[in-house]
């Protein structure tokens, strides 16, 4: 074995997949062999769940029934609920719930199969959400809908309104967006949990304890309320001077990975102006793309050779809010994304299995002796 220590596992493969592609240097993803911008534009969130686990995009008639049966996996028993509503009462966090929920959403289920039980973790992710989400707010839960899309019965659980084609085709695109990233936190989580030949059901819960963090899937909320205080009056230079000066992070900008623009900041863009286009609520977004112009200045001058380009928390924030997700339930709805793509690495660890077990570097004492406590 070698002994160079990569901290954080940076720079190391420990998996093959055909499931997403980054180019961090050319700002490049692919998602199951399709260009994000070709898959997060055309596809239903349901098409690309599919093409997730089997490599293909399905026939219309395979779509048919690959959406009936999802929609058929999306209730919630009477136990479930009581433990939403107990995390509600308690003002749990939004992560905490959905944690709490997916581990007890499989109680009284018919989960013959990791890909039975795959399925079921994608489906019922909204419905917990969502129940929660109506008891925080003192209203009973609104049950799922069988006939409603994916995208269509979340935001229909959370208001108990049929949505608007614009704030569903929104959100199908934020979904279809970050379904998949490569080996990031969660799904390398997911991935160790089912590499032991753990459950799925497992894997999902780890993971979404591994996406609360503040480092993985917790900033689209702070850059949203960046965005409202600018759009309420703030001069964008010298709300960006303010944060320098305080020597404060700007959210929404700089990746791990990439190096350019986040290509999926790209595609949420385009999503973005063409539903505040829609809705007529021009003025928010614009104040969007003014501050994201001022900010990459800015940024270039303050600390050059960088490259802190807008990552794909800058527009998830501003499209998430325009389609009507609270800012509080920002994470949970990444969540209700990846999970498609959790389930997926999941099932492809398990094909060709092999125990992730790294290593470290011992760094303690050697050689002490046992000295027994009245001699201490």
């Amino acid at each position: 074995m070698g002994d160079e220590l990569n901290r954080g596992l940076e720079g190391i493969a420990v998996a093959e997949t055909r499931l997403s592609y980054i180019d961090g240097e050319e700002g490049e993803l692919i998602i199951g062999g399709f260009p994000l911008a070709e898959l997060a534009g055309n596809a239903t969130y349901e098409e690309s769940v599919f093409l997730l686990l089997n490599d293909r995009l399905p026939t219309a008639t395979e779509l048919d029934e690959f959406r009936a049966d999802l929609a058929a996996r999306r209730e919630i028993g009477s136990e479930v609920r009581d433990v939403l509503r107990r995390a509600a009462e308690a003002d749990e966090p939004p992560m905490d719930a959905l944690r709490m929920g997916v581990a007890a959403a499989s109680l009284g289920t018919d989960v013959d199969s990791n890909e039975s039980a795959a399925k079921r973790a994608v489906a019922v992710f909204p419905t917990v959400v969502a129940t929660y989400w109506r008891y925080r707010q003192g209203e009973e839960p609104v049950s799922p809908r069988e006939d409603l899309s994916h995208a269509a019965n979340y935001l229909y659980m959370l208001n108990g309104e049929e949505p608007t084609d614009a704030a569903v085709r929104g959100l199908e695109t934020y979904l279809n967006t970050v379904v998949d990233h490569g080996l990031n936190a969660s799904t390398f989580t997911a991935r160790v949990v089912v590499s032991t030949e753990s459950d799925v059901v497992s894997a999902a819960t780890a993971a979404v304890g591994t996406l609360k963090g503040p480092l993985h899937g917790g900033a689209p909320g702070p850059v949203l309320d960046m965005l409202r205080e600018v759009a309420d009056g703030d001069d964008p230079r010298a709300y960006v001077q303010a944060k320098f000066d305080a020597g404060e992070r700007l959210m929404g900008f700089g990746h791990r990975v990439y190096r350019v623009r986040d290509p999926r900041a790209a595609v949420l863009s385009a999503a973005a102006e063409s539903f505040y286009e829609e809705s007529g609520d021009t003025e928010f977004f614009d104040t969007v793309q003014e501050f994201e112009d001022v900010a990459v200045e800015m940024l270039a001058d303050h600390k050059p050779g960088r490259r802190l380009e807008t990552n794909v928390e800058f527009y998830t924030a501003a499209l998430l809010h325009g389609v009507g997700i609270p800012k509080d339930l920002f994470t949970t709805t990444f969540a209700i994304s990846r999970v498609g793509g959790w389930m997926a690495h999941c099932l492809e660890q398990l094909a060709d299995n092999r125990i992730i077990r790294p290593r470290s570097h011992y760094v303690g004492e050697k050689g002490r002796t046992w000295t027994p406590a009245e001699e201490r």
